[in-house]
């Protein structure tokens, strides 16, 4: 996959985001942010082995990560640090197969974009087949572009 310069720097600017005021998330390392854009973002999770419970799966914790963070990856693309601040209200996911123990990838698409409210869906699929693993609908609470507001 080919990314654009453009789209290269809003990559390293909202990896350095995230590194900065939320490192434990561990974008560049443990997750990598491979497309970001005004409508959505790919997120790649490097699976390892404190991502699987028994029976060599991923887990529904970690997977539930993957889109809570893909979600809000996406609204630093649109909104920059101002996103740094914004908070999910509401996120409900469906598991629809069994991952393998491999990458998984997620794939957030904003749904309506409000003053105060973002909806997305994230569609988490296995990098081994693409097969869709879980599906999730995510809403986030975004700060006022003024405080007090």
């Amino acid at each position: 996959m080919t990314t654009a310069p453009d789209a290269r720097d809003q990559i390293a600017e909202v990896t350095a985001l995230v590194a900065t005021h939320f490192p434990e998330v561990q974008v560049g390392g443990e997750i990598a942010i491979e497309q970001i854009s005004e409508t959505g973002c790919r997120l790649r999770l490097k699976a390892d082995p404190s991502h699987l419970r028994p029976g060599e799966t991923i887990s529904g914790p970690t997977m539930f990560k993957l889109a809570d963070l893909s979600v809000w990856v996406m609204l630093l693309g649109i909104h920059g640090e101002r996103a740094l601040q914004a908070v999910t209200t509401s996120l409900t996911i469906n598991f629809l197969n069994r991952p393998q123990a491999a990458d998984l990838i997620g794939e957030a698409h904003l749904l309506k974009l409000g003053r105060r409210l973002a909806v997305a869906d994230v569609r988490i699929t296995s990098a081994l087949d693409s097969r869709l693993v879980a599906h999730a609908t995510a809403t986030y609470a975004i700060p006022p572009e003024t405080p007090g507001a």
